[in-house]
């Protein structure tokens, strides 16, 4: 690939990238100059324990939060200098999120969680089309406190999956739940960034998970400590932890 291929081929460019949260007196470092690329259709684990800035990376990168210092470019646009309401259409329309906790409505059935989205964009999913992507089409009308933690994470991956996001964002999405099922959602994870080509980008402190990823960010103290590649991508079904 030339270099001007490859860099339209960048969905996510990052340089110097700082974020400083002010406690008082106190300034907490959370990023400390970082610099990535991800590129389009990558699955990417960012791998570190509590504390190491993965998750406020994240943030950044989905629009949630703005870096101190830094850029921080989505395709051509700087997310860092984007105002709110560019970055809340640039959340609706390219961004799918999916968090530790399911984040469910629990008088809603799942079909109707996941509708809370698809009625919003005119190019989404049915409910029941990215239900059963994630093998729950025969739960469409199951309240959350009749699924399982996993099935309930899987309507989550559902509901940011059927706007038919660019990239998809994961927050120790199997972090709340147990070994088998954790397996599961990340094989979900898996299909939907093979499938639908979807960028995915997954936290995690578990070093094993990062065997299912393209590449694998290390992160320590606000910084990309080392980044490796993966020769062999491995199923969950063919990792332990």
């Amino acid at each position: 690939m030339n270099g001007k291929a490859a860099q339209r081929d960048r969905v996510f460019v990052a340089r110097g990238l700082t974020k400083v949260y002010r406690m008082g007196e106190v300034a907490v470092h959370a990023l400390r100059g970082v610099d990535l690329d991800i590129r389009r259709g990558e699955l990417v684990v960012l791998l570190g324990p509590s504390g190491s800035g993965k998750s406020t990376l994240l943030n950044i990168l989905g629009g949630l939060d703005s870096p101190t210092a830094g850029t921080a470019m989505w395709c051509d646009h700087d997310l860092a200098r984007a105002d709110e309401t560019a970055l809340t259409r640039y959340r609706r329309e390219h961004v799918g999120f999916v968090f530790q906790f399911y984040n469910l409505i629990p008088s809603l059935t799942a079909r109707e969680n996941v509708a809370l989205v698809t009625e919003m964009l005119p190019n989404a999913m049915k409910p029941e089309e990215a239900l059963d992507l994630v093998g729950l089409g025969g739960r469409l009308d199951f309240f959350p406190a009749q699924l399982s933690g996993g099935e309930q994470q899987r309507v989550a991956i559902a509901r940011a999956v059927a706007k038919r996001p660019d990239v998809l964002l994961c927050d120790e999405p199997t972090g709340a739940l147990d070994y088998a099922t954790g397996k599961l959602v990340l094989e979900v994870i898996m299909r939907i960034n093979a499938d639908l080509g979807t960028t995915a980008i997954v936290i995690t402190h578990n070093a094993p998970i990062a065997k299912i990823a393209d590449r694998v960010m290390r992160m320590a103290d606000g910084r990309i400590a080392e980044v490796s590649v993966n020769a062999t991508k491995l199923r969950p079904k063919e990792i332990a932890w």
